[in-house]
């Protein structure tokens, strides 16, 4: 706990600031926005910092929990705490006594109530509470959904002290990761983790004093936030309620609304999204994050990727080669289907234990895939080896000589030298985190066995793909802005080694997967705190506090919803108009069917109709070699070692559920800012860029609240052509002859 210090001496200030001075980090857009400086005497864990901390870190995971299993799932971001908290701790800073509370007597310290006015480092560390409750970061678990599909779709008897320790386990597993990881992947200046920097500018934007026009002209960057987050707030109720077709706005279905090639092409919900666009600020950042912290290189790179897959790849695959019998099925689905174009109905071939009955597997016929939908799934095949192979050949010599040396040698930056003055958090604090995880782990698939399904061999292979994989993508992330995922490499591979086992393929990707999820959301924190100066050992408490009181918040409030709500997630025995239809969770049991279940060795094996794509493992770790070899080649040409391959390959990430208009307008979003502002205009750019992401976020996310709990939650929603997302029926059509489906013409 803090206690009241007096402010510091400019001309003492200004000396320490002095000595904390290195080298500027060579990354421009960190040296234009990140301040060099720090105020060492400004408190943080203080009593305004816990009370508010918790309470953000608690409301935030309640309602993101209570959201999730709704028809209209909505997430409500760290950002709005984030504002929020601001005249909150400024009220307690101007009603609480200055009077020191001793604990125990004495014997547990003493801590001032109001240590002074209210700072950006105890904003800081609110904020980093606040995002235990967000579900990208650690505190609205992904093994929620787990727990969910077991008890709600498998029906399991699964115990609730099981439960949390799956929920912990795999939460504080991520935190060890982290831990162990800081030296390569927060302290170097090139691991700069540009998502970042939208919260530093609107830090600054609160709490630095700045005047109006001034060198850069133009109105301060408060000002600007206010006008700006006014604006967001009020025009998202077009998109939000009263004009949703704003977020795929595809011309074209109105140009040839009887053509079902030319709708494929143009909808931006079910097709190609050939001159579609959105208008919508929560569609733009929906899938790959606010585009204008995204450097340049990393929006080229997507867009290079994105072209090839939408605008060459696809088009081939499904008019010219009718590759996996394509034409039988919408171009653009994440649905399961027969080989007659219908919807796939996997109750027909699941057991009452919910293994598969073979018979009846062979009796109804293979599960197929749309075209766009397959070969998204290869390009994770893909992307799993690039991104390793890519990571080894221009990072591994750096981070060998970072182990060999333990970060004593390596030269530090301003900031890393500004964070040398406070006392650092002990290796072996994370390596316990970490192997307390690793061993209540293993002994949970002794103690469970019939519950989890995943056995100890298992859980020892889920740990060493986490192990491997966890550094070279958050390399990607820290420099790009994109995490590369490998949720179907980890499905993909418990699915060869336990067939029929769709708990087991649960776990295996939450412990194998989702720890690193949880890993680079603390890595991206850490970096947070070292950018804005808060002591490592402020961060270290607030991080493993928040995330253990956010994982058990998190299963409380899912635990009770589970067992009160009749029905829950139960489409079929649902009242038609009940909101608790889960469809996230949906999503969740259809993948524990198709690679637990029904199994990759049927899809991907020797006689699956997707045999050809599991080459394209070997295709990934071949592409970046002739890049390196190019840039070691010709080292006077920059450029070529700005070719990220798995970036590339994650321009065709995610889809579906994110559709090509949503990255398409990402990618224009991308290149105004980053490319045409940065480089005409940078003075703005410096001063506004990343203050205008933070604005459009929180504006967008205050009227959502406000629409869901005004207007949706009590079911007033609008009827009219306005309201209809994407008026274009025939996109979701197959064009194969003889192929039958409701609503759509036979050819």
């Amino acid at each position: 706990m803090a206690s009241r210090k007096s402010p510091v001496a400019a001309e003492e200030l200004a000396g320490m600031e002095e000595e904390g001075k290195g080298e500027r980090c060579a990354v421009e857009e960190v040296a234009l926005v990140v301040p060099e400086t720090d105020d060492p005497s400004l408190p943080v864990m203080t009593f305004r910092a816990w009370t508010l901390g918790l309470g953000s870190c608690v409301v935030l995971i309640f309602l993101n929990t209570f959201f999730t299993y709704r028809t209209q799932p909505l997430t409500i971001s760290g950002i709005l705490a984030q504002i929020l908290v601001l005249p909150a701790g400024r009220f307690m800073a101007a009603v609480l006594p200055d009077r020191e509370v001793r604990l125990l007597g004495g014997r547990l310290g003493t801590f001032n109530l109001n240590p002074g006015p209210f700072n950006v480092k105890e904003h800081v560390i609110i904020t980093i509470f606040a995002n235990c409750g967000v579900s990208y970061g650690g505190g609205d678990a992904y093994s929620i959904g787990a727990i969910t599909v077991m008890k709600a779709y498998y029906k399991q008897t699964l115990s609730f002290a099981c439960a949390l320790l799956i929920v912990l386990t795999t939460q504080i597993l991520g935190y060890g990761w982290a831990g162990m990881l800081r030296r390569y992947l927060v302290d170097p200046a090139e691991m700069w983790w540009p998502s970042n920097l939208a919260q530093v500018s609107l830090f600054r934007a609160l709490h630095e004093k700045e005047e109006e026009g001034g060198k850069s002209r133009g109105p301060s960057r408060m000002r600007f936030f206010l006008i700006v987050f006014f604006a967001s707030f009020a025009y998202y109720a077009l998109p939000g309620y009263l004009l949703p077709i704003l977020t795929f706005f595809s011309w074209a279905c109105w140009v040839w609304p009887h053509s079902i090639t030319a709708q494929q092409v143009g909808s931006g919900y079910h097709g190609l999204g050939v001159g579609a666009f959105t208008l919508d600020w929560a569609g733009i950042s929906a899938y790959h994050g606010s585009p204008l912290v995204a450097p340049w290189a990393s929006i080229a790179n997507t867009a290079v990727g994105f072209v090839m897959f939408i605008y060459v790849i696809v088009p081939l695959c499904y008019w010219q080669f009718n590759t996996f019998d394509a034409r039988k099925f919408p171009i653009f689905s994440n649905q399961l289907f027969t080989a007659s174009g219908q919807k796939y109905d996997t109750t027909k071939v699941l057991t009452k234990d919910f293994d598969l009955n073979v018979a009846a597997y062979d009796s109804y016929g293979k599960l197929y895939l749309s075209p766009l939908f397959a070969i998204s799934i290869g390009s994770g095949f893909l992307r799993f080896t690039a991104t390793i192979v890519h990571v080894l050949l221009f990072h591994g010599s750096d981070m060998w000589k970072q182990s060999k040396s333990a970060m004593n040698t390596v030269k530090l930056d301003v900031h890393a030298k500004l964070m040398q003055k406070y006392r650092q958090v002990p290796q072996w604090w994370f390596l316990m985190l970490l192997l307390g995880s690793v061993v209540v782990s293993l002994l949970m698939s002794f103690v469970w066995k019939e519950e989890v399904q995943l056995p100890w061999w298992g859980m020892l292979f889920a740990f060493a793909l986490a192990f491997v994989v966890t550094l070279p993508i958050g390399v990607i992330q820290a420099t790009t802005n994109q995490q590369p995922g490998y949720d179907i490499i980890a499905q993909f591979m418990i699915g060869y080694a336990l067939p029929g086992k769709p708990i087991a393929n649960l776990l295996f990707k939450i412990y194998g997967r989702i720890s690193t999820v949880h890993a680079l959301s603390f890595l991206a924190d850490l970096k947070l705190g070292h950018y804005m100066k808060i002591p490592p050992r402020c961060m270290y408490t607030a991080q493993l506090i928040g995330t253990v009181v956010a994982g058990v918040v998190n299963l409380a409030v899912a635990w009770w919803m589970l067992d009160n709500i009749e029905n829950i997630c139960d489409v079929e025995a649902l009242h038609p108009d009940s909101p608790w239809t889960c469809p996230k969770y949906r999503v969740t049991f259809d993948a524990s069917v198709i690679w637990g279940l029904i199994g990759p060795g049927r899809l991907f094996g020797r006689h699956g109709l997707y045999r050809n794509l599991v080459w394209l493992f070997l295709v990934g770790a071949v592409l970046p070699v002739p890049v390196w070899l190019l840039s070691r080649a010709f080292p006077e040409k920059k450029w070529i070692a700005l070719i990220n391959v798995p970036v590339i390959s994650y321009g065709f990430a995610g889809m579906p559920p994110a559709t090509p208009t949503n990255i398409a307008t990402w990618l224009v979003t991308g290149t105004i800012f980053n490319f045409f502002v940065f480089r005409y205009r940078k003075a703005w750019w410096q001063k506004y860029n990343y203050v205008l992401s933070a604005a459009l976020d929180a504006g967008t996310a205050f009227m959502g609240v406000l629409i869901f709990f005004a207007l949706q939650n009590a079911h007033h929603d609008l009827k009219w052509w306005g309201t209809e997302v994407d008026h274009c029926p025939l996109a979701s059509c197959p064009t194969a002859p003889g192929i039958a489906v409701k609503g759509c013409p036979v050819f």
